[in-house]
């Protein structure tokens, strides 16, 4: 059985008014029940509930203001949800709706519940219809678009392929609406092969994302080993072969040296708190030996954080050379008290305290 997930961003679930894409959505539920009928366990991450709420409610334009946003997921989530329902179940699919929010897999406890509840979704042969739960998010805790949230549930779920649906035959050279010369590019097998691409973001006045965002969450999923592939969703074809695990779209592959879910949930998922500032000794170590953070390598703390919080690690005296992201064993007042201290000294002042201000296992290279 192979976990396959696939999003639908909001340019191809809506028309420009807002209304759902029956003759979109019903083709990709199509092929959804065709992989369900053949053994596989699919996940639909789906964009369009503010859509559909600012049709439903006949307002003018996308809200700006977070309350109103808000307000449009609310009216238009349960919309949206009956749509794929009843599609799903035409074709003798069960489906289940599935809110997340940022915190849900920003905290780790969470983040494995989340698995949990999907896992058992999937055995029970029913797919879930994600979104993230606009109607409580705020700025500060939103995934920004559902290509982020699409990669994290892949990730999460230890999927064999994820599938980004959108309005493009894939990624190109350069926008393709704007320069006839620009080239579709069928397979990345390394990002540094993207440096100097105009890769922009969304035109929509529906979505959020954008070819950027999808090419970021391509980087995030490739890097847990998981073919990512973007193509075009208003194509019943490319849908079906893309996913058959035949090429459609740009497919990007895996990437080599891969991390694990744990350091990816780190790096993408954990809200930073605070920073520290090391000296070139511990930017040597953590960079060139893997080792962990000492107090000794600290010189400078900032913001406010408790132990157990995760924190940006720069050089000291360019906070533009980040390093990496960690999770620290001590509070920022502690570690105030303690920055500069061999190991022995540490001990002196907190006997019990951990050795190491971030553990080389709680700590992941930018």
């Amino acid at each position: 059985m192979a976990i396959l997930v696939a999003k639908l961003g909001s340019s191809i679930v809506a028309d420009p008014a807002g209304e759902v894409r029956l003759d979109v959505v019903a083709p990709v539920c199509d092929a959804v029940a065709e992989r369900h009928r053949a053994g596989d366990a699919v996940v639909l991450v789906t964009s369009g509930a503010i859509a559909r709420g600012i049709r439903i409610m006949g307002l003018a334009a996308r809200p700006t203001g977070m309350a109103a946003l808000q307000a449009a997921s609310a009216v238009g989530q349960g919309p949206l949800y009956r749509v794929y329902d009843g599609v799903l179940a035409e074709r003798g699919v069960p489906s289940a709706q599935v809110l997340l929010t940022f915190f849900d897999l920003s905290a780790r406890t969470h983040y494995l519940n989340a698995r949990h509840t999907l896992r058992k979704l999937l055995e029970w042969r029913v797919v879930p219809v994600i979104n993230e739960n606009d109607t409580t998010t705020t700025d500060e805790i939103s995934f920004g678009d559902n290509d982020f949230l699409a990669a994290q549930v892949a990730i999460l779920l230890g999927a064999d392929r994820l599938l980004l649906l959108t309005d493009t035959d894939g990624l190109y050279t350069a926008d393709p609406a704007r320069d006839p010369a620009a080239a579709q590019i069928p397979e990345v097998r390394s990002f540094s092969e993207l440096e100097g691409l105009q890769i922009g973001f969304s035109a929509s006045p529906l979505g959020s994302g954008g070819m950027r965002s999808k090419v970021v969450a391509a980087e995030m999923a490739t890097a847990a080993g998981i073919p990512t592939v973007i193509t075009r969703g208003n194509d019943p074809a490319s849908v079906r072969a893309a996913l058959a695990g035949e090429p459609a779209g740009t497919l990007f592959h895996p990437q080599d040296g891969r991390v694990s879910s744990f350091k990816l949930w780190l790096r993408y998922a954990k809200p930073s708190h605070g920073s520290v500032a090391v000296d070139g000794g511990a930017e040597r170590a953590l960079r060139e030996r893997g080792t962990s953070l000492l107090p000794v390598g600290i010189v400078d703390v900032g913001g406010d954080f408790s132990a157990g919080d995760a924190v940006r690690v720069f050089a000291a005296g360019d906070a533009s050379r980040a390093i990496g992201k960690g999770i620290v064993n001590y509070s920022s007042h502690e570690l105030r008290q303690i920055r500069g201290m061999k190991s022995e000294q540490v001990r002196e002042l907190m006997p019990r305290a951990a050795e190491e201000a971030v553990h080389r296992d709680y700590f992941v290279l930018d």
